[in-house]
């Protein structure tokens, strides 16, 4: 936060990447909203007797197509000049869709999900200003935008989501505001873009005020307070004003105004002088960040679980949450100081971090990492539950819903909706379309062993089945009807990183799903063709690099062994009951041994 904070007070810097015309702002000598309006005679299409006056044009809402291929082209992410769309791009991976300008432009129809078309975003809603020109067609406050999420977001406000009841791949997000912190105040649903557009979106809201100074006290919407001084209400200009501060101007909002400039005459001023937008509004907001948490605790380790407690951090308001990282990714949030990390591998050494938030969405750095080693164990422990307690409000609607788990990952329903129960919140799928409703989990770590789910026809329809997915492949179907029944899969059996997919076999129905788990993998129990529990690998410790790998009943095995960097350095075919291996490197080493149904990973030390 300090590092962007720093940007606005070298935001001189800044400007001398844009292309301002000599003079445009020298009309602008006033402050509060007296500087607001000689901003509006700037940037308005009247004749204001300015010099130098630069008169607004308006190229047209058909136009604005033409502009985004100037204004809005991906030269700053994935470089590659398609469509860029602040509600889908992802700044860190990869998008879910990369438009062509004009190719995949809306063509009337379609945009039942994320990634098919896009089309114009007003960033004030087309109904607030009843549709009228030059509104329609300013590029600097309508943009393209995926017309899935464009929809989605309808004429909502934008605000501080606290519960999800959609997400977008990108992690834009639509739910109830936040009442507390800077977003306090309002509790009704609002929109909320990633943090990489919360400033440019803020930008956009202001230059609205500014611009139609003369129109907006006219205007109904919740995020205004019908004046035309302050024009936002007090919790949206609070909200407005911290995103404006935590996300400064950018080299791609320089640009963009520079084509809109070139393509209809006038500038957004918050672009080129950020720092206006405190000489008008004066709103104080909170942008110090909480302490960084110390004293980093592991303890109680399992075989797929440790245990992380720290000291709690300090900060000017209140610290309301932690967010816990492992091996440097986000595992989940919590407002107590300590936690429970589950579904880990065992015998594996694990770093953890955490960093401190409050309530205005200040961050702390992170902490020192502390490393942790899950035990040996015979697997079987918990590796995932969801209880769906986080899918948000209740909703009749079947769209596609993501929210964080139980354990912090994300998940995604398709075709679904959140208003049925069975012995709590539920998912509710979809299986009446051409495209049944899918329910898939984060990637979790710790395989899975035996995977347990309750479900319940809703409405009409008949008995049916949900086919069940890991890593892709079929791993068992699960029986359904009008009736609560929970199933147990037994005997799955996949090791490692897996992903749970769920989706309809039968077709034609609408079914709940609740409270879904699955133990981790068990290498003990997914033997028949190997009596792998009798396997020895000794000596282990071995202090001369020599080992003897004994299998009883072993034939035509394979066998594996790696580094802790995942590099292979041994393989061999072919192998029978007994291996002798000589002149290993000295470390840590992990033997893997597969046969034709089955593997097995052992855990040998080189000394």
């Amino acid at each position: 936060m300090k590092t962007k904070l720093l940007l606005i007070a070298l935001c001189t810097f800044c400007i001398g990447f844009s292309q301002v015309p000599a003079g445009y702002y020298d009309s602008a000598t006033g402050s509060g909203y007296t500087l607001k309006t000689q901003l509006k005679n700037i940037i308005d299409s009247d004749n204001d007797g300015l010099t130098p006056e630069f008169q607004s044009t308006d190229p047209g809402y058909a136009g604005l197509y033409t502009t985004y291929v100037t204004s809005d082209s991906d030269f700053y992410y994935e470089n590659n000049g398609t469509v860029l769309d602040m509600y889908t791009e992802n700044p860190t991976g990869m998008d879910v869709k990369e438009y062509t300008h004009f190719t995949d432009q809306d063509p009337g129809s379609g945009g039942t999900a994320e990634g098919q078309f896009y089309n114009r975003e007003h960033i004030i809603p087309q109904s607030v200003f009843s549709q009228v020109t030059p509104q329609r067609s300013d590029a600097h406050f309508v943009v393209p935008s995926d017309k899935f999420v464009n929809g989605a977001r309808g004429s909502l406000p934008f605000g501080r989501v606290e519960t999800a009841n959609l997400t977008t791949t990108n992690n834009s997000k639509r739910g109830n505001n936040l009442d507390a912190g800077y977003s306090a105040g309002y509790t009704a649903t609002v929109f909320e873009p990633i943090d990489e557009f919360k400033g440019d979106i803020a930008r956009m809201h202001f230059y609205f005020a500014t611009r139609y100074e003369d129109n907006v006290a006219g205007y109904s919407y919740t995020m205004f307070n019908g004046t035309s001084d302050q024009v936002f209400d007090d919790t949206f200009l609070s909200i407005l004003v911290t995103w404006h501060l935590l996300d400064p101007v950018s080299q791609r909002e320089l640009d963009r105004n520079d084509a809109i400039f070139a393509r209809q005459n006038n500038r957004n001023p918050f672009i080129d002088h950020p720092e206006y937008v405190q000489m008008i509004w004066n709103v104080t907001v909170d942008t110090e960040a909480p302490t960084v948490p110390t004293n980093l605790m592991v303890s109680n380790e399992t075989s797929n679980s440790i245990d992380v407690s720290w000291t709690a951090s300090t900060d000017n308001t209140a610290v309301t949450e932690y967010d816990v990282y492992v091996n440097s990714v986000f595992n989940k949030s919590v407002a107590t100081t300590s936690t429970t990390v589950n579904g880990l591998s065992a015998e594996t050494t694990y770093s953890f971090t955490v960093l401190a938030k409050d309530a205005a969405g200040n961050e702390s750095a992170q902490s020192n990492a502390v490393n942790g080693t899950t035990l040996a164990g015979t697997g079987g422990g918990d590796c995932a539950t969801e209880t769906f307690t986080n899918i948000g409000a209740a909703s009749s609607s079947y769209t596609t819903v993501m929210w964080s788990g139980d354990d912090g990952g994300m998940w995604t329903a398709t075709e679904a909706r959140t208003d049925q129960t069975i012995t709590g919140a539920a998912i509710t799928l979809d299986g009446r379309g051409t495209d049944n409703g899918t329910l898939t989990s984060p990637s979790i770590s710790g395989g899975i062993g035996n995977l347990t789910v309750t479900t319940q026809r809703k409405f009409t329809g008949t008995t049916g089945n949900f086919n069940v997915y890991v890593n892709g492949s079929l791993v068992g179907t699960i029986p359904y009807d009008d009736t609560v029944q929970t199933t147990i899969l037994n005997d799955i059996n996949v090791s490692g990183n897996v992903v749970v997919v769920i989706t309809e076999d039968s077709g034609n129905n609408r079914v709940a799903v609740d409270d879904l788990s699955w133990t981790c993998f068990d290498p003990l129990l997914s033997v028949n063709d190997l009596s792998l529990e009798n396997l020895k690998v000794y000596p282990n410790p071995s202090t001369d690099g020599f080992i003897t790998i004994n299998i009883p009943n072993g034939k035509n095995v394979e066998l594996n062994i790696y580094d802790l960097t995942g590099r292979r350095i041994i393989a061999k075919n072919n192998l029978e009951e007994i291996i002798q291996l000589s002149n290993l490197p000295q470390g840590m080493l992990l033997v893997e041994i597969i046969s034709s149904q089955r593997s097995i990973t052992k855990k040998v030390i080189i000394r």
